[in-house]
């Protein structure tokens, strides 16, 4: 802002009042805390930096809840074969939701010793195959599901879980195909069901005759006695399926084989399936290694993180190419830089600004005038000052260093004395 005695009158100073005198530090008229002499607040420096980093903090907060999200949601379904959570084709979360608008608590796990636990007696606990390949069950695993009180439910067994669970029941010589089969027995659940589709081999009794065992859906062409789905009655009920596809969500719908899963599996009000996890005896003897120490979700939440992280980069990362020194195409003089920054702080109000820059031109020339060195403290420039011109050292030090001006008449006073205290020292 020029200082042109020209354009504004300063109001007089009441008697015996020093305008430029050193007083303690100026309070915001709305409480915010001292003023600086750019004429800002606490709270103004607090709020111009918010506005500078708000989108930052918000991109940061979004991307941490994503990946919260991404940590701690389960998918919602599972690809894992005969699972009652997998809406594949080879699932059966089809007969496992029909069970429970029925009132059957059906109870997931993949660890043979969790099933052991929870199948005690009045519970039903159905053993399937680990995948499309067979049942993956350990030695160990099925002495412990052979010691439960619970009835069994197995389905598409190996032969030694076959034996293990069912040990009144043998294979048959069929299967390979698929083919339809009608019950041809007593028992409820298969006359219930009629017909099911199925491509194993049927079971036999170990001992032909045994009144333990009924054996039911015989495949064509098999001896007599042979079925696809057969029951031991005992201390407990065990019910055995040849072909685990009959309870899968591709085939449930075919002939009786709803019928049949759900009475099956549906006994008891407390079922407990069993899906092993795949070469489980053969992993049992190796130790784990570091991926596999990681939650389900982890791989998702690293993919985000790598897409946050790329996003990061292409969003700070913009560089529009080295500085080039280039000449001015015209010069400027520097009294028409002088007045153009006046202007500009005029425009802006910056009062503080202007004031601080007339202090310190001032400051350095008197300082070079004085001999001062230009690191020396304030107090050491107010002293030589007050040397030179006779003045009181409050006074000067008012003039070199008090407060912002609050309005432009007070700036033109502060820039006449500053005038008027520089024309005193002399070199």
């Amino acid at each position: 802002m020029s200082a042109d005695p020209g354009t504004t009158t300063a109001p007089p100073t009441p008697p015996g009042t020093d305008p430029f005198a050193a007083p303690g530090p100026r309070r915001h008229p709305g409480g915010s805390g001292p003023v600086r002499g750019d004429g800002t607040t606490t709270r103004t420096r607090a709020g111009r930096r918010w506005r500078a980093v708000r989108w930052v903090v918000g991109l940061v907060l979004l991307g941490g809840f994503v990946t919260l999200l991404l940590a701690l949601l389960r998918p919602p379904a599972s690809d894992v074969p005969y699972a009652p959570d997998s809406a594949g084709p080879e699932g059966a979360r089809a007969v496992a939701q029909i069970l429970g608008r029925h009132g059957v608590d059906v109870t997931y796990t993949r660890s043979a010793e969790k099933a052991a636990r929870l199948a005690t007696a009045g519970t039903t606990l159905a053993v399937l195959p680990g995948d499309v390949y067979g049942d993956d069950l350990s030695a160990a695993d099925l002495r412990l599901l052979a010691g439960t009180q619970a009835d069994l439910a197995v389905v598409g067994p190996s032969d030694a879980s076959l034996g293990a669970l069912a040990p009144g029941l043998t294979w048959g010589e069929g299967g390979g195909y698929v083919t339809t089969a009608t019950a041809r027995c007593a028992d409820p659940d298969a006359r219930a069901a009629g017909t099911i589709t199925s491509a194993g081999g049927g079971f036999t009794a170990t001992r032909p005759g045994d009144p333990r065992v009924t054996t039911c859906f015989p495949p064509e062409a098999a001896e007599a006695g042979t079925g696809s789905y057969a029951v031991v009655d005992g201390s407990r009920r065990v019910a055995v399926l040849d072909d685990a596809a009959v309870l899968t969500n591709e085939h449930l719908t075919e002939a009786g084989n709803a019928a049949l899963a759900l009475r099956m599996l549906g006994r008891h009000a407390d079922l407990v399936w069993l899906v092993p996890e795949p070469d489980r005896a053969a992993e049992a003897s190796d130790s784990p290694g570091t991926l596999d120490l990681l939650p389900p979700g982890a791989g998702a939440v690293a993919a985000w993180l790598v897409v946050v992280v790329l996003v990061a980069i292409v969003w700070r990362g913009r560089r529009l190419g080295p500085l080039v020194p280039e000449d001015l195409p015209v010069v400027v003089r520097a009294s028409e830089a002088t007045r153009g920054r006046g202007r500009l702080y005029r425009a802006g109000g910056s009062r503080g600004h202007a004031a601080a820059g007339l202090r310190a031109a001032t400051a350095t020339r008197l300082a070079a005038r004085l001999g001062v060195p230009a690191g020396a403290t304030p107090e050491a420039l107010v002293d030589a000052v007050a040397r030179a011109t006779g003045r009181p050292a409050p006074d000067v030090h008012g003039l070199l260093y008090g407060p912002p001006p609050p309005d432009d008449a007070a700036l033109l006073t502060l820039a006449r004395h500053l005038d008027d205290l520089e024309s005193e020292v002399r070199p």
